[in-house]
């Protein structure tokens, strides 16, 4: 059974743990500051009470960041990731947020693929952007509010 619910800061672990097993974007005290935020909300997408993906969105006004999207490398190509996103789509339409946005790795060829599935296109690039070297691509998505 798929399922999709907030989480909060006692979960700090679970969101690090996941991280640390997919793309290694945050420290531990890094998730800390991150569900500090203002407008920061995290899901997480579970199977069979499991949490297989965690997402951090962050609301201001009528817009909403992506500022994390991963799902657990054995549960990857297979619909899992499409869920979450047209799940968190819906979501933002409901709560009028007008303009989704994100930012991927140039080099991260799969998931900027994923990602333009959903009609985000690229409005921007950061240089040398990542520990990597790589630069980073400023994605937008925008939304009709209902």
């Amino acid at each position: 059974m798929i399922s999709i619910k907030q989480i909060n800061e006692e979960d700090i672990d679970l969101c690090y743990e996941l991280d640390s097993k997919t793309i290694s974007l945050w420290s531990k005290k890094q998730w800390a500051s991150e569900f500090k935020k203002k407008g920061i909300k995290v899901f997480g997408l579970s199977l069979a009470n499991s949490v297989i993906g965690i997402c951090v969105l962050q609301v201001v006004l009528n817009e909403a960041q992506i500022n994390y999207f991963a799902i657990n490398n054995k549960f990857r190509n297979k619909g899992f990731g499409s869920h979450f996103m047209n799940y968190l789509i819906k979501l933002c339409e409901n709560i009028k947020i007008n303009k989704l946005l994100l930012e991927v790795s140039q080099s991260n060829v799969k998931a900027a693929k994923f990602y333009s599935q959903f009609d985000f296109v690229t409005v921007g690039i950061r240089r040398n952007y990542y520990k990597d070297g790589s630069d980073a691509l400023l994605k937008e998505k925008i939304l009709t509010t209902k």
